[in-house]
């Protein structure tokens, strides 16, 4: 009985443990006229929050690998929003200001993503 409730213990301890590697937390800073873009790979589906901390709005697009774009949505600061995202398709969030922005980022799901700035 006393090994039966060492191993649940472990395993338990094990599973708990891994818990923060479903996640991926991020402070982006995106620089005027510019656009971060989040999975533009082979992914599986998502799950983002993500915060405008800064002085300006942004816009979000869902662009699928296959081409085209769809479901803006429009980012006033300090408000947040949570999208869905398909598999093979990247989120991008446009800076069309003057100035920098900051956004917070809180991903679920398949965090094997890639990452990078488009101007």
């Amino acid at each position: 009985m006393r090994k039966q409730f060492l191993i649940l213990l472990l395993f338990t301890f094990h599973l708990v443990s891994c818990l923060p590697f479903n996640s991926l937390n991020s402070t982006t800073y995106i620089k005027a006229n510019d656009e971060f873009i989040l999975g533009n790979n082979i992914h599986g589906k998502f799950y983002a929050s993500v915060t405008n901390t800064s002085n300006f709005e942004v816009t979000i697009w869902q662009y699928p690998n296959d081409g085209g774009r769809h479901s803006p949505i429009t980012l006033k600061p300090s408000l947040s929003v949570k999208v869905t995202v398909d598999k093979n398709t990247s989120l991008r969030i446009e800076n069309n200001s003057n100035g920098d922005v900051a956004i917070k980022l809180k991903v679920k799901g398949d965090t094997g993503l890639s990452m990078g700035y488009k101007k």
